[in-house]
């Protein structure tokens, strides 16, 4: 059983989160925080296996918080939840330590996807906010195309490039019309053989070997 906190000012907000998290029936609620001083004590006391964080809450905003809580507790695995997606608050909650980044009208399965990710560590960013620390990677680099690997099997490229394309593993399994478990294991499988830490730097590879267009579209191969 996952256990998240969920901190966001909004009881309306709270009460849906809650309810489609236990409605897995794997996930729930072990706490719920009004504002960002109460989500930091009661991430103290509760010790969550996630914690979904509002940026914009009283008395202490969420980035402060993540910082807080990850200054006490370094291992802590915070996901935001907000409306506020600019790239100031996008960069900011990723600088300060946050594992995910989601925005509040993205598909419910993205969200569970997240909490499932973040619960084993592995952060999910919206599909908007992957597009900009993709091109903001891609652009710091200065790299030029690389080939594909050999070692991918043509699964694990297709998966790849959904990947890149900031699918969750929920969504490329609807795409793909296989079970999510399978596309747990092609994405593992291609982040093991690639080194990579995690889906973030899997979404740049796939950009860079040409997996996926400049549009975030995965790119037909023959």
């Amino acid at each position: 059983m996952i256990r998240v906190l969920v901190a966001d000012d909004q009881a309306l907000v709270r009460a849906g989160v809650r309810m489609l998290l236990e409605a897995t029936g794997r996930m729930e609620v072990c706490a719920e925080a009004v504002d960002g001083l109460q989500a930091v004590r009661l991430c103290e006391q509760h010790r969550p296996d996630v914690l979904l964080m509002d940026l914009r809450m009283p008395k202490l905003d969420g980035l402060e918080a993540t910082r807080r809580i990850l200054a006490s507790w370094p291992s802590a695995r915070i996901v935001v939840l907000t409306t506020f997606a600019d790239d100031a608050n996008v960069y900011a909650a990723l600088r300060a330590g946050a594992l995910g980044f989601l925005v509040k009208d993205d598909e419910p399965e993205r969200m569970l996807d997240a909490v499932r990710l973040a619960a084993a560590g592995e952060p999910l960013l919206a599909p908007s906010v992957l597009r900009r620390v993709v091109e903001r990677a891609l652009a710091a680099e200065e790299q030029a195309s690389q080939p594909i690997p050999a070692s991918l099997t043509e699964r694990e490229l297709e998966v790849l490039a959904l990947v890149g394309t900031g699918l969750s593993n929920a969504e490329i399994a609807d795409v793909l019309n296989v079970g999510v478990t399978t596309v747990k294991t092609h994405v593992g499988s291609a982040m093991d053989k690639l080194g990579l830490r995690n889906r973030t730097q899997a979404a740049v590879v796939a950009h860079r070997i040409g997996l996926v267009d400049a549009s975030f579209r995965p790119v037909k191969r023959p």
